[in-house]
């Protein structure tokens, strides 16, 4: 399938060129635009009752074809960091005594979530669209992936966080990007000096960091200058820069110190609060709104056949593989769809792997774009149909749960559908 030349990106804009936007270089002006995108996202996501993750990439969205908005460098840093907090609190929410009672569960759904997406997508670029091996490569890597950041923002939303079937999902989704960055790693990686340091650093981290930290916290104790996040801040940057140097990313390792954090955190609520509402807050609205901007509608709009067909070949390869699996472990019909629906989402590793490809030249600005524009839209397209049709069904959130939540997405509204202990419908009940 040969792709249509696609315009210019100087040219996007309908009422303010991208040239124009660039030009509004006023610091409180830019602020000003952000954040009314993000309070107008709130304001919609609670009207309308959908996750507000999913408003802020269509808004963003807009902004970006409409306004000519684009990411000012510091807004580039506010996003990535608000990423990799929010991977870190994902990993934080994993409950090993669940994980360990449901390992085989999340290890077949993610491993099996990640294998068919890649070969299916890649098999399609390759043999249908025409597309030459190494972006073949990397079209199966960003379409086999999950969004972790998609699926925490509505866990958390809904009330699911705290719950088996939330925590289940959410180690499901570590395995299947873990396996996108080690298959990355393995197909393109630089193997130097600093992918050793990386790895021995991680390692080392992951062993010293679980026995550290409590001693920390217990001396330091809990101040208005907020050393405990100050402290996870800290680590999570300096692995940050470890990754960066090895050509790998820092959400990986993020996820990974929150996962072995996780007995902290679920024993200290308090700070797990504080961390989610300046990352809800100050960070996720850039990240989410930013990716939406990515979305360039007249590029959207020449490969718009190839990019639904994209689409659907990740949606129904994570059909074939995952929604089997969740009937035999026996989720139900609505828990297996609804499953299924938040594996199919894609985010943040979609968009890093596409980002590597373009950026080491295995793809060209066309395939990049119709990649994130496929990427973006599988976070939105599966998130919308499961929270509408196949959320759960739930008794109320607990006292606690309903203040977290409000705290997520300011409203009761979120708060439909809502448990303290969604479990699967074999006997955990």
């Amino acid at each position: 399938m040969k792709l249509t030349p696609l315009p210019e990106v100087s040219d996007r804009g309908f009422l303010f060129s991208y040239e124009e936007g660039k030009k509004m270089e006023n610091i409180w002006s830019v602020v000003l635009i952000w954040t009314l995108l993000a309070l107008l996202s709130s304001l919609i996501s609670i009207r309308i009752g959908v996750s507000v993750a999913l408003v802020e990439i269509l808004v963003g969205s807009l902004g970006g074809n409409l306004l000519g908005l684009h990411a000012a460098d510091w807004i580039n840093v506010l996003a990535a960091i608000g990423s990799v907090v929010l991977t870190f609190l994902a990993g934080a929410e994993i409950d090993p005594h669940v994980f360990k009672r449901q390992w085989k569960e999340s290890l077949f759904i993610g491993f099996v979530s990640f294998l068919v997406p890649f070969l299916g997508t890649m098999a399609y670029a390759y043999w249908v669209a025409h597309w030459s091996p190494e972006a073949s490569k990397i079209a199966g890597i960003a379409l086999s992936t999950t969004s972790v950041a998609v699926v925490y923002a509505v866990l958390v939303e809904r009330g699911y966080n705290n719950t088996e079937l939330g925590k289940l999902i959410l180690s499901a989704c570590f395995i299947t990007d873990l396996g996108t960055v080690v298959v990355l790693g393995l197909l393109f990686a630089n193997y130097d000096r600093w992918l050793l340091i990386f790895v021995i650093s991680t390692g080392a981290a992951l062993y010293f960091i679980p026995r550290m930290t409590p001693w920390i916290f217990e001396r330091v104790g809990s101040h208005i200058s907020e050393p405990e996040s100050k402290y996870i801040l800290f680590l999570l940057f300096a692995l940050g820069a470890i990754a960066a140097l090895a050509k790998s990313e820092a959400v990986l390792p993020a996820y990974l110190i929150g996962m072995v954090l996780a007995p902290v955190f679920l024993a200290n609520r308090t700070l797990a609060h504080r961390l989610r509402m300046m990352t809800f807050t100050l960070l996720t609205p850039f990240y989410f709104l930013k990716a939406g901007a990515l979305i360039n509608f007249r590029f959207a709009m020449a490969g718009a056949g190839l990019i639904l067909m994209l689409l659907g070949v990740k949606v129904a390869a994570k059909f074939f593989g995952v929604y089997p699996l969740t009937h035999t472990f026996r989720f139900g019909p609505r828990k297996g769809m609804y499953t299924t629906l938040l594996m199919s989402t894609g985010l943040t590793f979609g968009t890093i792997s596409s980002l590597y490809g373009l950026s080491h030249g295995l793809i060209n600005q066309g395939q990049y774009t119709i990649l994130v524009t496929v990427v973006i839209l599988s976070a939105v397209v599966p998130t919308l149909i499961a929270e509408r049709w196949f959320a759960p069904h739930s008794a109320p959130l607990s006292e606690t749960n309903v203040e977290e939540t409000m705290a997520v997405s300011g409203s009761e509204s979120s708060l439909k559908g809502g448990d303290s202990h969604v479990s699967k419908d074999t006997g955990s009940k």
